[in-house]
């Protein structure tokens, strides 16, 4: 993967994001995509913090899309590796966010997010 692409990627994913428009933003993940995220263990009570496939993870975003309804992201920087790239973000509550995803055929196979002091509302 080549910064280029990585910074294309993270400027349809914040404008995707920033629309809040569920199918657009999981058009970039594989069926069986695997999610963790300190945020989902608190938004779901689950201490393991990860979603399996799609429509687990459809399920979890719709909650949080449906919990902050001024939900925004502004990527800071943006980062390529072999198969995979960081997206540094800042949400709607000046939180520092990144978000570590790994792509195979052009998909997001398995990703997560760390939190600094700020998570989120």
């Amino acid at each position: 993967m080549d910064l280029a692409f990585a910074r294309r990627f993270a400027a349809r994913w914040q404008d995707d994001w920033n629309s809040h428009d569920l199918d657009r933003i999981l058009a970039h993940y594989h069926d069986n995509v695997t999610f963790s995220s300190p945020m989902i263990a608190r938004l779901t009570d689950d201490p393991a913090g990860t979603v399996h496939g799609k429509a687990a993870l459809r399920a979890y975003w719709a909650q949080g899309l449906e919990r902050i309804q001024d939900l925004r992201f502004e990527v800071m920087d943006v980062r390529a590796s072999v198969d995979s790239l960081v997206i540094d973000y800042r949400n709607q509550i000046g939180g520092r966010v990144s978000e570590v995803l790994t792509f195979r055929d052009g998909l997001v196979v398995a990703g997560f997010g760390a939190y600094g002091d700020t998570a989120a509302n």
